[in-house]
Parts: structure tokens; sequence; C-alpha cells
């Protein structure tokens, strides 16, 4: 028989240095969250990808026991990895601060296809191109 299920947290967290501090104490603490535990499993299974956020989803039971589920990490930080940006345009539609290729939206596009609502590549790649626009971004075909 499952577990009864006590809450379900949303979290982004830069892989491998989850630290028990400002932001996580608080969250889990009011759950009943062993926060060492977290920290310790979270910066094991993310010790890979240092310097990423992560986002994760935390399912914390009745019995204070909790399970983590990864997922990828948000499309405009890949895009910004992708092409060497710092951040987005303030008014994207009129000030643009960068150039993306088709290629480069694909291999992102990859990457995140088990997050998105899509199994189809040509309709990841449009959502992903969106969020490009979105920064202030020109599509290089």
């Amino acid at each position: 028989m499952a577990k009864p299920i006590k809450a379900k947290i949303k979290l982004q967290i830069e892989g491998g240095k989850a630290v028990p501090g400002q932001k996580l104490g608080p969250t889990l603490g009011q759950h009943g969250v062993p926060i060492g535990d977290f920290v310790n499993r979270f910066n094991e299974m993310t010790k890979d990808k240092m310097g990423t956020i992560i986002p994760c989803i935390l399912t914390v039971y009745e019995d204070r026991t909790f399970s983590i589920e990864l997922k990828s990490p948000p499309a405009a930080n890949l895009i910004a990895k992708a092409i060497g940006l710092k951040k987005g345009s303030d008014t994207p539609n009129k000030k643009k601060v960068g150039k993306i290729s088709r290629k480069q939206l694909e291999e992102i596009a990859k990457v995140k296809m088990a997050d998105l609502n899509t199994n189809n590549l040509d309709s990841a790649t449009k959502i992903i191109e969106g969020t490009a626009v979105s920064m202030g971004l020109e599509i290089n075909d």
C-alpha cells in the first residue's frame, strides 16, 4: 500500500550546492523534512551538474520520509549557457541581446523533451524558440 503524501514541494536549487540555510530551512522545516538528509541526498544526486539550476519535486510523506524527483534545467538557463548570455533583454520586442541558431534550439529541446508536453521534436523546438524570443534573442536559420 502506498504511503500517504503530506506535501509536494517544488524547488530550484543549484546542482551539488544545496545548503541548509535561509531558503531551504523554513520551506522544508514546516513539513518536517530532515534538512540534513535532504541536502546530502540532493547534493549526491546532482554532483555531476554543478553550477546548473536543477528543479526538483520533493514528495513528503506522513512518516517524514521523502522522495526527490529531478527535472531538467529551465529552458532560459540552457539557452543562456548555450550562447554565453548573462541575462535576457528588459524589452525583448525592442532590444535584442543575442542570436541563437535553430540547431542550438534543437539540442536544448532534446534535453528538455522529457519535461515538455510534447513528444515531437519540431514542437519542442518551437516551445524553446518561444522562450528564446521572450529573452530578446534573434533566431538564425
